[in-house]
Formats: C-alpha cells, structure tokens, sequence
C-alpha cells in the first residue's frame, strides 16, 4: 500500500494546480479512489473543485469527516528530482500533495472495515490558500445536508521531530487577514507638487502608526503583527509629483476578537490620517484565515490516540503563527487540527526547495485510522 500511496503522492506533486483551479487534481482523486477504495457515494464540485467520498455504515449514527487540501502555491520549484512539478510556477509547496496521500490512505486502509453505526466522509476541499475554500464549502448546502458530527484535519510541521504530534490547545494557528489601502490625492507637475496632493507623507505616517499595533510576544493574549507586504506609488517619471498610492499589509492575531480589534484600529488610522492631509482612500480586505477553535475532547483523544501508536507527543506553548481556513469549519462543528512533524532539517513552508517527506504517510494514517475507529468505540460503550 505505501509504494502505491507513494507513487500517488508524487504524482499529485508533477501535476499542482493553484487555488480554484484543482479540476484535474480531484479527477486524479476520484479516479484513485475509484480503482482502489470506490466509495458508497460521491458529492463533487463542493466548494468549487472540493469533493466529499463518503463510507457508509449505518443508515444512523454519526459522521466523521477527515478533511485535506487540494491546491499549490504559485511558486517555483528549485527542486530537481524527478517527481518536481511540470506546471512552472507553480508547485506543492505546503504539503498539500501527503496530506491527500494520507486522507486516500485512510480510505486504503479501511475499506474493509465494518463499523456498527455511522460514516466516513473524506473531504478534499479546494482553495484553502486563499482561505476562500473552506468558506465556500461551508455554505454549499450538500455539505450543510451532511452535518458532520466532528470534522479532523492535520498539517506537516518542518523543524519538529519526525513523526512527533503536536496538540495545540485552544486555537490551532493565527487568525490572518490582509488588506490593501488606496490613497488617492492629485496629480501635479514635479517642480510645482504645492498644486498637488502627493501621498507620500501620508503612506509613511500610516506605516509608522501600524508599526506601533504590533505586539510580538506570541503568549500575549493581545498578540498582532502586522507585517507590509507591497507599497506602490506614482511611476519612474520625473516630471511628475504622483497622485496616488497603495499599500498591501498581512496581520495576524490569535483570535478573531482581538482580530476585529485590530481592524478597526487600523480602520481608525487610515481615517485620521488620511482626513487630515486631505485625501480620499479606500481600503479592501481580503485572504480572511479565521483560527480553528480546537474541541477539547477531540483534542485529547488525538493526543491519545498518538501515545498509543508510540508517536512522541509535544504540546505547543501557542498556536502556530501562519494562516489556516480550516477555522470556517468551527463555527459550526466540532473540530480538531493537529501538527504531524517533517523533520528538523525539514525546509520550511511555502519555500522553493520544500518537498513532503513520504515517510510520514503511514504515520498520519495510522493516526487517522485509530481516531476514527477510537471515535467510534468510545460513541458504543
């Protein structure tokens, strides 16, 4: 099974698609699955490309749904081996290619397995990227229909131990959020700028009082960093004192309380700002990660299930500082996202040369194949 489930995963990884854009990736999926571990039923096109290949036990009972991600990231891959993407410019660079390895393993693993109650759904869910995925598929009313009682996912950790679990209390990464702000003035020739309105000052001063939102120390309740990202103003025209600027920042808090917080600090500063050099703005959000609020026994029974496999457990002081849409999911359901370690030596996410090591496919399975049927022991007891 795992040279198979080796072979799939390098297959995802010479063929990435980028967010909403995953056709072909959960046709690759479906036909696997199909071959391999054919499903009771199929519910396509969640979402957008997202599918759902559903087990069914029991006519009652509950559903418990392992979601993983179908989209790559739009960066070249440096890497050379011979599995590297033929889609230039764009490649499996957060590990999104093992965790489908490991969600199709689980399917693997159990299709001959007869539970007394309930389902298995296996969500490939798309555009998890641009955090717009998780989102669309929480509102698509066959997933609504579904009503998972619990839904688990994970994510692959470089620079923790290989096959270490990490469980993390309360919320699993940061609530992320970007914005653009517009700042609109008036054009003026360069040797008479006092018949415009340059909006220069006014950019340096917004970077500057954002600057002073930040709050770096990550076991901060008030933590937020608020990280510029692009700054674009006038052209390379000498002649001309511009008119108009843009400014691209990403912030991060834990939660999305102290997250609203933030925005409308920053809100409050465009407009102070702004106001008093007389321009106009706009400002537009975008690319919303809202933190997964992890369910308490959930949570404990993967740290269970970890210890009775023999993986190393380590519990992390704080969540985890990148963006993660899988919070769209708990709003509504119980859910519990949990970190599977790639290693020390392990190059970092969303890095050019990042590959998802193979060796963890048989450690998430098995994680994933003891939670669902601990899960389903502990609801016949």
């Amino acid at each position: 099974m795992l040279k198979l489930l080796t072979a799939f995963r390098k297959e995802l990884h010479k063929y990435p698609e980028l967010s909403g854009q995953e056709e072909n990736t959960a046709k690759r999926v479906q036909s696997f699955l199909n071959q391999h571990a054919p499903p009771d039923r199929w519910i396509e096109n969640v979402g957008g490309h997202g599918l759902v290949a559903i087990y069914d036990h029991t006519d009652d009972g509950p559903t418990i749904m392992i979601r993983c991600e179908l989209d790559a990231l739009p960066i070249i891959e440096t890497n050379d081996f011979e599995h590297q993407s033929l889609n230039h410019g764009v490649s499996h660079k957060c590990g999104h290619d093992g965790h489908i390895s490991i969600v199709v393993g689980i399917a693997l693993r159990l299709k001959n397995k007869i539970f007394d109650r309930g389902r298995i759904a296996l969500l490939f869910q798309p555009a998890e990227e641009t955090g717009r995925g998780a989102h669309r598929v929480c509102n698509d009313q066959r997933f609504k229909e579904l009503r998972p009682d619990c839904i688990f996912a994970l994510h692959n950790i470089p620079g923790r131990p290989l096959h270490s679990i990490s469980i993390v209390h309360n919320y699993f990464s940061a609530t992320v959020q970007s914005f653009a702000v517009q700042v609109i003035g008036k054009e003026s020739h360069a040797a008479e700028p006092h018949n415009g309105i340059n909006p220069a000052a006014s950019i340096s001063q917004l970077i500057s009082k954002f600057s002073e939102l930040n709050h770096t120390d990550p076991l901060s309740e008030k933590y937020s960093v608020l990280t510029p990202v692009y700054i674009n103003m006038g052209s390379k025209n000498y002649g001309i004192s511009p008119g108009m600027g843009e400014l691209h920042f990403t912030i991060r808090t834990w939660s999305v309380i102290e997250m609203n917080q933030l925005k409308n600090a920053i809100e409050g500063i465009v407009n102070d700002v702004i106001s008093s050099e007389g321009l106009a703005h706009h400002i537009r959000w975008f690319e919303y990660f809202p933190s997964a609020e992890n369910d308490k026994s959930l949570n404990q029974l993967v740290s269970e299930v970890a210890e009775k496999n023999g993986f190393n457990v380590e519990v992390e002081k704080y969540p985890f500082k990148f963006g993660e849409d899988f919070g769209w999911f708990s709003d509504d359901h119980k859910v519990c996202m949990y970190g599977l370690g790639s290693g020390n030596d392990c190059p970092s996410l969303h890095h050019a040369d990042y590959d998802f090591p193979d060796e963890l496919l048989p450690t998430g399975i098995a994680m994933f194949t003891d939670i669902i049927e601990t899960y389903f022991s502990l609801l016949n007891r």
